[in-house]
């Protein structure tokens, strides 16, 4: 039987459209915007260039006392550790983005500020995490079937 709470998922933040509701993720983003009013951060990283733009709006009430200035910054890149609470897709016309693009809903348990980094070393670590898929018509020798 397990103790305490379950681990948290790295992931990017393009990824959690991909997650289920109630995941607990682990992500890093980009202030673009902080709400005073709702106590939310909104963060972005358009990560893979080639992909939906992903938005991610976190909900830092729980984390209000603990949240200071440089976590709330425009510009300034933040890890949080939180759980999904929705996620709106481009079909979804309920909350869409304005673009189209997708959003996800995240409250936040915990979230500090990523200081010096090189978000292309993140990006291709956090890559090289990911299970190898199969290469086709490969490198894998022919089964025996005698």
């Amino acid at each position: 039987m397990a103790n305490g709470p379950p681990p948290s998922m790295l992931c990017l933040l393009s990824e959690l459209p991909l997650r289920e509701i109630r995941e607990k993720v682990r992500f890093l983003g980009c202030v673009t915007s902080y709400s005073t009013s709702s106590a939310t951060l909104r963060l972005e990283h358009h990560y893979p260039t080639d992909g939906p733009s992903v938005c991610a709006l976190v909900s830092v009430d729980l984390v209000l006392e603990r949240l200071g200035s440089q976590q709330t910054r425009i510009g300034e890149w933040v890890n949080v550790i939180g759980y999904i609470s929705s996620i709106h897709s481009s079909t979804d016309h309920r909350k869409p983005q304005e673009n189209g693009d997708p959003m996800v809903q995240v409250q936040a348990l915990i979230v500090w500020s990523a200081g010096t980094l090189d978000v292309q070393q993140y990006e291709t670590s956090v890559d090289n995490l990911k299970p190898k898929k199969p290469s086709v018509g490969g490198d894998n020798p022919p089964s025996d079937t005698t």
